[in-house]
Formats: C-alpha cells, sequence, structure tokens
C-alpha cells in the first residue's frame, strides 16, 4: 500500500470516531501544553533573575560582617559576626587600586513625616557612591554633596511614592522631611525604578554619617565595593579579604560575595527547577500515550471485522500493523501541533500580563515536546497494532462484536 493510500484510510478511519479521536487530540494537547507553559515559567524565571543581576552591576562585590562557608549561594540576611563592617573599612577599601567606589549600607525603618502627613517607610543610610554603583536614575533633584561621609549636611532622596504621599504634588526639593526625631532637607526624587524586585518608591535614602546617629549605632549593614572596568573581580576579592583581615587583628570575618557566583548558583537552581517542572508536565504526556493505547486496543476489538477483510484482500500484518500505527501518529502530531499553539498563547498572554517577565519556551523545547508526544502516541499503539496484524483473518471475518 502507498504512502497516500496510508494517510488517506488513517484520516478516514479517524473521521469516523470524530469524538473519539477528539478525546486523544485533547488528552495530547495538554500534555505539549502543560509542558511548554512550565518550561516557559521556568524560563523566564531564569531570565527574569539574570536580567536583574544585570542591571545591578556583575562589577559589584558584596562585602558582609561574619564568616559564612559558600560556595556561590547567597549567605543568610542575619548572622553573628566577631566585628562588625564599620564605615572606616569601608573607607579603607577606597586604597585598593582594583576599587572605583564604595558605598556602605545601613539599613532601617522609621516614620516619615512632613507637616500633618506621616508614613512608614524604608531608610537607607549611604555614601554619593551607591547612586554610581546601582546606577540609580533620578526624576528631580541630585544626590548627595561631594564631601567626605563625615562631612556630609542632613539631606535626602526620596522615592517617588514618598513624594507624591507626605507632599502631595508639591515640588518637595528644599523642603524638610522628617525621618523619626530628625529632620532632613530633600535635594532629590528617584525615578521610577525596581531593583531586584525591590520597590525603592517607599525608601528614603540619606548619608551615612545621619543614619548612624539615628540608630546610635556604628555598624554596616553591608558595604558593596565597585570593582574598575578591565580589573579582575577575582583578585579585588582577594585583596579586600587582606586588607580587612589585616584591620581586623588577623581575623578573615567577613563574607565577600561575587555577583557572578550568585548567578551561576541560582542559575543552576532555576535550571533544575525548570526541568523538574518540565517532567511533571510530562506527566500528561505519559497519560495522554497510555490513553492512546486504550483507544487503539478498543478500536482493534471493534475493527475485527475491517482487519479481516484486509487481509483476505492480501493485504500482511505489516501492512495492518502499519495502518493502525500511522493513526496513532496523525492524533499525536495534531494533538501535539494544537498543545504547542496553546501552551505558546498562554506564555505570550504572560508576558502581555507581566512585561517584566520574559515567559519564553526555548525552541529545543518545543521541537523535543513535539518529538516526544508523537514517539509516545506511536510507542504505545504498538501492542494494539501487533495484535490487529496477528489476529487470522477467517477469525475476524466470522467474529461478532
Amino acid at each position: 500500500m502507498r504512502v497516500a493510500d496510508l494517510l488517506v484510510f488513517a484520516l478516514r478511519a479517524l473521521l469516523r470516531q470524530r469524538f473519539r479521536s477528539a478525546m486523544i487530540l485533547l488528552a495530547m494537547a495538554m500534555g505539549v501544553a502543560s509542558v511548554l507553559v512550565l518550561t516557559g515559567l521556568g524560563e523566564g524565571a531564569r531570565l527574569y533573575v539574570a536580567g536583574e543581576f544585570a542591571g545591578m552591576g556583575t562589577d559589584t562585590l558584596g562585602i558582609l560582617p561574619g564568616r559564612y562557608d559558600t560556595t556561590g549561594g547567597m549567605p543568610p540576611v542575619m548572622g553573628t559576626a566577631p566585628r562588625d563592617l564599620t564605615l572606616e573599612d569601608a573607607e579603607a577599601l577606597r586604597r585598593i587600586p582594583a576599587v572605583q567606589n564604595v558605598a556602605p549600607l545601613l539599613l532601617g525603618t522609621s516614620t516619615l513625616s512632613s507637616g500633618a502627613r506621616e508614613r512608614d517607610g524604608i531608610v537607607v543610610g549611604t555614601t554619593r557612591d551607591y547612586f554610581f554603583v546601582r546606577a540609580m536614575t533620578l526624576q528631580r533633584g541630585s544626590i548627595f554633596p561631594d564631601l567626605p561621609p563625615e562631612a556630609q549636611p542632613p539631606v535626602a532622596v526620596i522615592g517617588p511614592t514618598v513624594s507624591a504621599e507626605l507632599f502631595r504634588g508639591d515640588n518637595p526639593l528644599g523642603q524638610w522631611l522628617r525621618i523619626g526625631d530628625r529632620r532632613f532637607r530633600v535635594i532629590g526624587v528617584l525615578g521610577e525604578q525596581n531593583k531586584f524586585g525591590m520597590n525603592l518608591g517607599d525608601a528614603v535614602f540619606i548619608p551615612v554619617n545621619h543614619a548612624q546617629a539615628l540608630y546610635d549605632t556604628q555598624a554596616m549593614f553591608r558595604v558593596l565595593a565597585q570593582v574598575r572596568p578591565g580589573a579582575s573581580k577575582a583578585r579585588a576579592a582577594d585583596d579586600i579579604r587582606a586588607l580587612l583581615t589585616a584591620r581586623h587583628e588577623g581575623e578573615e570575618d567577613i563574607t565577600v560575595i561575587s555577583p557572578d557566583a550568585m548567578l551561576k548558583s541560582l542559575d543552576a537552581i532555576l535550571g533544575t527547577m525548570t526541568l523538574a517542572v518540565a517532567g511533571i508536565g510530562g506527566i500528561s504526556l505519559l497519560v495522554a500515550g497510555i490513553l492512546i493505547m486504550n483507544v487503539t486496543l478498543i478500536s482493534v476489538t471493534q475493527r475485527t471485522e475491517e482487519i479481516g477483510l484486509l487481509k483476505a484482500l492480501g493485504a500482511g500484518g505489516r501492512t495492518v500493523r502499519l495502518l493502525f500505527l500511522v493513526e496513532a501518529g496523525l492524533m499525536s502530531l495534531a494533538g501535539a501541533l494544537a498543545g504547542s499553539a496553546v501552551g505558546l498563547a498562554l506564555l505570550a498572554l504572560g508576558r502581555m500580563a507581566w512585561p517584566s517577565i520574559p515567559f519564553t519556551a526555548p525552541l529545543g523545547t518545543i521541537v523535543a515536546a513535539l518529538l516526544v508526544a508523537i514517539a509516545g502516541g506511536v510507542v504505545f499503539a504498538l501492542v494494539p497494532a501487533g495484535r490487529a496484524a496477528n489476529l487470522d483473518p477467517v477469525v475476524a471475518l466470522t467474529r461478532r462484536r
């Protein structure tokens, strides 16, 4: 039997059982769509994290108080450190040739008020270098003046939400903002921006010396060190460890985090998660394959007379087997194509709803899902097709359904 005749015969057989064929197509389509959607979610998360790290700057090293044994993952947020990181430690890092900018961080929360209006907000004590390290953009105004950290005046750069809530459309520049029991002159307003999932609209940035007085502490939460273009981050990290170890009486009680190492670790974790969720979606393909096998077995039972007639007319077992396999392959192909269209459409809707997350299924995943769906459908049809091929034509023609 020619290939064209095989296809026509298989299509006619499928059209005679429209409902059954539609159910198989639906099961296969759901399996392929689930694989693509789940893979797209995982891939979107991985690409989002990579993009956020790139936006934060892969040339920036983070220095944390305390020694943590880590191979690139993110260390605990809280921990007990033998010695605090101080503003003096941060300023000493400027002596390292590979370090371009140094930004100490002191974080806290406080009540922000202007006139009769008040709200809670995040207070970040830092230096003017922070705005360069994090590539912060301003909506209006300016950053801290170019003065030593200990000589900074009581000024503040506020987020857009703080500006809108406390100043209600008035120009906040030059106005006083009360943070806790201290007053600061507003000199700048941040533009709309989101750094690694953190909305900075509620944040207020003040000079680190005033944050130390506000929270009555000399300890820094973190120190960020931006490496000069072309300099080795690994060499800079070694120099930072050596300098701070010498300042801390020979004890290495700090942790230096490289964004590259963190990104590599997170990328491996998210890649594993993507494979895991794709495997969960693959269970749907397994269920669809089992359905094809069951339906094909029923079809063989119901079409024994047709099989017997084919054999009586000269069709061999190989031809009969091929007929059933072609039917299974066509159903799998149609279901896989429909599922791919649905899956890609859902991912497109996800990108429209959340533009910042690049939900996408890699081309290799789409091709693999199609091939696995078609191959699975054919493999699961082998047993029923073999049973049909082995039917005795005389027995098949005389068997009553």
